[in-house]
């Protein structure tokens, strides 16, 4: 089964195709876990609620975990609490998109 790091690596290669900048760096994952049997549950948010590419980013999580070897079935789960906000972001991220460090 792929460790919580090989998780967020393969994370990092879906982005949020409004802001083009990876989820991971974004601090939209909260959780990215593998059981035994399989199963990846990832536990995600979005910048705001209404947000349209929510549909496209979680099939993309699905996509890419999948592809790891011993991913049988992955769970995207969508929660909104605790709600994102610039502070979630990597340090490189607030600065490309010009937030304070």
């Amino acid at each position: 089964m792929p460790t919580e790091a090989e998780l967020f690596a393969a994370l990092k290669q879906v982005k949020d195709p409004e802001l083009d900048m990876d989820v991971v760096s974004l601090g939209l994952v909260y959780e990215a876990a593998a059981q035994p049997n399989g199963r990846v549950e990832v536990v995600f948010t979005l910048t705001y609620p209404g947000c349209p590419a929510a549909g496209d980013i979680a099939a993309e999580i699905g996509e890419r975990l999948a592809r790891l070897p011993g991913v049988r079935t992955v769970v995207p789960k969508l929660v909104w609490d605790p709600p994102w906000d610039p502070s979630r972001m990597s340090e490189e991220a607030r600065l490309e998109l010009g937030y304070p460090v």
